[in-house]
């Protein structure tokens, strides 16, 4: 079988990375293909996405419903909070007006659909993750949205306004993990080369988890993350652990919630359950069968 060159896409941040660097590093070889990866913030691969770039990308999972045509939906290398999540700061002791000028890291993440639903009035503006906290400290906006590595390491003068998991939990109307970042895989792909290409992408995140301490440690040598072992070790905690692996049935339920206030609230055009867009792994069983 020949080899072919699948460009994965994924974010420049700890989790990502961590979860992709089993398969870098060659512990995990895909069966028919090299496997090319690329780190960029996570709304420049959402709208890469969008325009169908690359082969392999991560997503903000509120970006799907867009891109489910054209994209699979993939079963791992995935995020949540689970009381946890973006946090949306202002200088200590700022009053937020109902109009408030708010910077958000990308139109199509996650917390840039929550945040929507809950502040209607306010002004958004789009900017670089890592922009955020300087422009909030320089009262560019009145308040910005933390996502990533800087929920951990914002500047003291900073105060959380309010935490993205509790207005998750509000909108959801139940206690269930926040989806914040996943996979999808372009859907012209070969099915059988799409479910190895899957597989091995669940192997690498096992692998990886399996060996987190030298993983990490490997990782903090090459400077391929950008905090300290300690903050890599709380950081991987939150977004890059077992519940990373595979999708679960409450995570399933988590996703089709997001989507379906998502479409009540007028951001989607049709209402989706996220299994019914998953690469078919069966396919396999029932060809070699």
């Amino acid at each position: 079988m020949d080899k072919k060159e699948i460009i994965v896409a994924h974010s420049p941040d700890a989790d990502d990375i961590f979860m992709y660097y089993a398969i870098k590093f060659g512990w995990v070889t895909p069966k028919d293909a090299t496997f090319t990866n690329i780190a960029l913030d996570i709304e420049t691969l959402n709208q890469a996405t969008l325009k169908g770039i690359y082969d392999i990308c991560a997503i903000s999972f509120a970006l799907y419903p867009f891109v489910k045509k054209d994209f699979a939906l993939l079963r791992t290398a995935v995020s949540f909070g689970n009381g946890y999540g973006p946090k949306l700061v202002k200088l200590k002791d700022k009053k937020l007006k109902k109009n408030f000028k708010v910077a958000l890291s990308g139109e199509y993440t996650t917390n840039a659909l929550l945040f929507k639903i809950k502040y209607p009035d306010a002004r958004i503006t789009y900017m670089n993750f890592l922009d955020i906290e300087k422009a909030v400290l320089d009262g560019v906006v009145d308040a910005g949205v933390l996502i990533h590595e800087s929920i951990l390491t914002y500047d003291n003068e900073l105060e959380v306004e309010v935490e993205l998991w509790d207005i998750w939990q509000e909108l959801a109307g139940k206690e269930l993990p926040l989806p914040l970042g996943g996979m999808c895989l372009r859907r012209s792909i070969p099915l059988h080369r799409a479910i190895n290409y899957e597989n091995t992408l669940i192997k690498a995140v096992k692998v990886a988890n399996s060996n987190q301490k030298l993983l990490s440690e490997m990782l903090i040598e090459r400077e391929l993350v950008r905090v300290n072992y300690e903050t890599l070790q709380t950081y991987l905690g939150l977004y890059a652990n077992d519940d990373s692996i595979e999708l679960s049935d409450l995570q399933y339920e988590a996703l089709d919630t997001l989507y379906k206030l998502g479409y009540e609230h007028g951001f989607y055009s049709e209402l989706i359950k996220s299994k019914d867009y998953l690469i078919p792994s069966e396919y396999l069983e029932l060809r070699n069968s």
